[in-house]
């Protein structure tokens, strides 16, 4: 019988109290601003972050996970009996964290040779950030409390990962512009005159949909952009940072259309607040193929 068990990072963005409901196992970034330096998570949460950010000239930086603590949770998992890890990662495009976990499995398995016929760890790519992979990991666990396989949760992750898209709007442009990780965001110009990007992330990727002139003009842009792309009646997620307000505008927007309410709100944690600012609104969704 398998024994299975989700591993993931803390840009999944999914809370210390759902961590510990959920019983998943979450190896955490650490965060550094100037000479201190903390967990995601699981030292402060995303709103203390939020906090330190605005007081903090420069932007947060981010060490990635190393192959030698994903070798570490291996081990220590393997000696607990499970018979199959899925660890569930950040964009591989943005992080060389998903890299590593594929060569610490190498390592893993030259060092636990006795382990190939009985012990599996399978490394998937979420492609992007936040609830992406934090929204499917809930969903995951319920499918294997009802006794699904490794391999019916492994084929329900790359379903998922192939047909989500995210599209957010970021309040500045600041942090993207500093950290460099959100092309789309880095090179769009027109700050100055009050303009802000919809950005797409799409297969690791990122692109500026449209430039939108004036706050007021933000919820219309994106559910014209959400009626073009977006499969009706699937579950969505909102995300957002340190505040909420345009994220339950543009929720009650949806409900109105297409009389459905997001599965949750997902606010950013430090990880993904350093590259795209702790102001921003986004939605996660099925997208139209």
């Amino acid at each position: 019988m398998q024994k299975i068990l989700i591993l993931t990072d803390s840009a999944c963005d999914l809370t210390k109290e759902a961590i510990e409901e959920l019983g998943i196992r979450v190896i955490p970034f650490t965060i550094t601003f100037g000479d201190k330096s903390f967990k995601e998570t699981f030292d402060k949460s995303a709103f203390e972050v939020y906090e330190m950010m605005e007081n903090f000239n420069d932007i947060p930086k981010t060490a990635q996970i190393t192959a030698f603590e994903f070798e570490e949770n291996y081990n220590e998992i393997y000696q607990q009996g499970y018979t199959d890890i899925i660890y569930v990662g950040i964009n591989s495009k943005g992080s060389a964290t998903y890299n590593n976990s594929i060569m610490a499995k190498e390592s893993f398995f030259e060092a636990h040779p006795e382990a190939k016929d009985k012990f599996r760890i399978y490394n998937l790519d979420s492609t992007c950030y936040t609830g992406v992979y934090g929204y499917p990991i809930t969903e995951a666990v319920k499918k294997i409390k009802k006794g699904a396989s490794a391999e019916e949760i492994v084929a329900y992750f790359e379903e998922w990962f192939s047909s989500v898209v995210v599209f957010a709007v970021p309040m500045t442009l600041k942090y993207a512009k500093k950290s460099g990780r959100i092309s789309a965001a880095a090179a769009f110009a027109g700050e100055m005159l009050g303009l802000k990007p919809l950005i797409q992330f799409l297969d690791g990727g990122t692109a500026t949909l449209e430039k939108i002139r004036g706050e007021k003009n933000i919820i219309p842009k994106m559910m014209a952009c959400l009626e073009k792309n977006m499969v009706p009646q699937t579950p969505y997620m909102m995300v957002c940072g340190k505040d909420d307000t345009l994220a339950k505008e543009l929720e009650k927007e949806i409900i109105k259309k297409y009389g459905r309410k997001a599965e949750s709100y997902f606010n950013i944690g430090a990880a993904v607040a350093a590259n795209i600012g702790p102001d921003v609104m986004g939605i996660i969704c099925r997208r139209k193929k």
